[in-house]
């Protein structure tokens, strides 16, 4: 891979892709923007064989819904790149993310799908003048929506051809025939500011806690004409021989298609309850009720240069100790990339030891240090 496409990677404001993965502790992230979020089982199993022969073998779905390979080279990042192009379509340009369940949910008040095409379709040419991280969300308002992920501009499907578009601290009642065009002059406007810019920059931070509650993507779903049955992988990590070994068990009970969901979350489309065991047995998540669905935890020192502790690692051994109800953040260090908002608990890795915030976040002043031996005990008495 080209010196040139990593170091582009640590400017501001960007984002790994698979055409120019970014450097961490364990090498090259590459994220993959599959086209729909739609794959079959063998291109999981392909993929997930191709982050170990390139990779390190661990494999992530983000928390919006993007899988991404850790631990390439400079060397095999190329190679890689073209191995996965050569199995599935990857999205570039704009991202405009609709929910998973798009056009297959009999809850949602409108399709998005057509309305996210066509504002695909014509930001093609603002595309290399926006920020990396400009996101629309064209979003039907049906059960799995999208309303917990941030976006510079939110579609939101309200009543027959009415629908809520968002931008920053602003948000305002269009008509379907409008929302395009609407699109377009905000997404202008932005890039007008020059690359780093956001919506914030038009119409200030939203300050506004979004409080709806969608549908954990986990267990099983109606759709229109079949069902669905959503796992999450644990922390948004898994090894390749786990997803090898889930990719086959789809295949042996029928599952053709596979899509990527919020929340490191994987639909299994018209899956049976006999998936749903063998997922568990290979240590997946198949209820919302698993603790784990309230942690939240970075690779931590396992593969960040600033982790300063095994946060995954930490946050697996203590999932059985968090009291009901209540979440967890575990960051190996104060940037808390894996949970930027509060949690109730946070543990913040620093030198060695864990600062422990209360109803905070990871940059926040902790109320006291503990060592590793007494995480169980704090979380099981109740702390936060």
């Amino acid at each position: 891979m080209p010196l040139a496409l990593a170091i582009a990677t640590h400017r501001r404001g960007a984002c790994p892709s698979l055409d120019s993965p970014m450097q961490t502790g364990d090498g090259f992230l590459a994220r993959l923007r599959i086209a729909g979020g739609r794959i079959t089982p063998p291109q999981l199993a392909a993929i997930a064989r191709l982050a170990a022969q390139h990779g390190n073998g661990l494999i992530e779905i983000t928390n919006r819904g993007n899988l991404q390979v850790r631990g390439l080279t400079p060397a095999s990042s190329a190679p890689f790149a073209r191995a996965v192009q050569a199995l599935v379509t990857i999205e570039r340009g704009l991202v405009v993310e609709t929910p998973p369940l798009a056009g297959d949910d009999p809850t949602e008040i409108a399709d998005p799908r057509p309305l996210a095409a066509s504002i695909r379709a014509a930001s093609i040419l603002l595309a290399n003048r926006l920020g990396p991280k400009v996101t629309v969300v064209v979003d039907g308002n049906g059960r799995l929506n999208l309303s917990r992920l941030k976006a510079d501009i939110r579609l939101t499907a309200i009543g027959s051809d009415q629908w809520a578009c968002s931008v920053g601290a602003r948000s305002d009642r269009i008509l379907r025939t409008e929302a395009l065009m609407i699109t377009l002059r905000i997404l202008r406007q932005i890039a007008d500011l020059g690359p780093e810019a956001r919506a914030t920059d038009l119409a200030g931070p939203d300050t506004n806690a979004r409080r709806s509650k969608a549908t954990s993507p986990i267990g099983a779903l109606t759709l229109r004409t079949t069902t669905a049955t959503g796992i999450a992988l644990p922390f948004g990590s898994s090894d390749h021989a786990a997803l090898v070994a889930l990719a086959d068990a789809a295949t042996r009970h029928g599952v053709t298609e596979l899509r990527l969901a919020p929340h490191h979350a994987l639909l299994a489309i018209g899956a049976s309850a006999a998936f749903l065991a063998d997922a568990a047995a290979l240590g997946f998540i198949t209820s919302p009720d698993d603790p784990r669905t309230r942690i939240s935890a970075c690779i931590g020192s396992d593969g960040c240069a600033s982790g300063e502790i095994p946060a995954r690692a930490d946050a697996a051994r203590l999932a059985s100790y968090l009291p009901e109800n209540r979440t967890l953040h575990v960051s190996g260090c104060t940037k808390g990339c894996a949970h930027p908002r509060p949690a109730d608990i946070t543990l913040v890795g620093q030198a060695g030891l864990y600062g422990l915030v209360i109803g905070g976040r990871a940059g926040d002043t902790p109320q006291a240090l503990l060592r590793a031996d007494q995480l169980g005990a704090a979380l099981a008495g109740g702390q936060g």
